[in-house]
């Protein structure tokens, strides 16, 4: 028996947040009940998420992971109530699970998004106690002063807590067209805007360009992935201290026969 939130994390289903979050919001059932965080499951249930049914796979998934560069106007939800275009539609398909991204970009921001199909990797990736950098190249509208870089620098109150750019490079320009690039630990909803927006600058383009040891090439056009390769992968699991999944699953072989 496993908890739910680690079982559909490993299928790939989202990350464990991401599955509280579904389950706090009564979306996924277990044989027809509504589920709740920490139920045991085996694997042999029917496992719904609002409504339909999840494959479960009872070989383990060799772990995944691409780069994809957003364009502007793509939703990072595969369920928009607008029905505007969303990331998903332009990833290639799995044979099971399905892709989970790692953190997300807002409608109006660009740049480099990470997807894989296990959701402890993504989850690893996008906790706070990991650290993990992002990096954004912001072109702003408005005045900027040194005692602004040093406010942005020291950190902002804004409505959901203290906020800061952990470091702030001048990239050039002039005007309208002035260039920063900043680097924060945390993926809070719109957090590089807001903070220019406390200091009264006004951001008129934002790209990601880099998600922890990941540059985003600049060959890699908008609406364009590319995956990464399985040494890499495995580099990446040793570091976030991740078991490296195996081929096969001996722990799921046999569940469900009659004795």
């Amino acid at each position: 028996m496993e908890r739910i939130q680690k079982f559909l994390a490993h299928q790939g289903v989202a990350s464990r947040r991401q599955v509280d979050a579904m389950l706090q919001a009564g979306r996924i059932s277990v044989n027809g009940e509504v589920a709740k965080p920490g139920d045991q499951i085996s694997g042999n249930e029917k496992i719904s998420l609002d409504g339909k049914i999840i494959r479960i796979s009872q070989v383990d998934l060799k772990p995944k992971l691409l780069m994809y560069h957003k364009p502007v106007g793509e939703v990072c939800t595969r369920a928009d109530p607008e029905g505007r275009t969303d990331v998903f539609k332009n990833l290639p398909g799995l044979g099971s699970g399905r892709w989970v991204s790692i953190g997300r970009l807002d409608i109006n921001t660009s740049g480099l998004l990470l997807f894989t199909n296990q959701g402890e990797l993504a989850n690893r990736l996008m906790h706070p106690s990991f650290e993990v950098e992002r990096e954004y190249a912001v072109r702003v509208h408005g005045t900027v002063t040194a005692d602004m870089i040093k406010q942005l620098e020291l950190g902002i109150h804004l409505e959901d807590g203290l906020a800061r750019f952990d470091q702030i490079i001048d990239g050039g320009g002039e005007g309208t067209n002035h260039w920063y690039h900043v680097i924060l630990k945390e993926g809070r909803n719109r957090e590089v805007r807001r903070l220019w927006e406390a200091v009264g600058v006004e951001v008129s383009r934002l790209t990601r360009v880099r998600y922890d040891q990941f540059n985003l090439p600049k060959w890699l056009k908008p609406g364009k992935h590319r995956f990464f390769e399985e040494d890499l992968i495995s580099k990446l699991y040793q570091r976030l201290q991740l078991d490296y999944p195996e081929a096969q699953d001996n722990r799921r072989q046999g569940r469900g026969r009659k004795r």
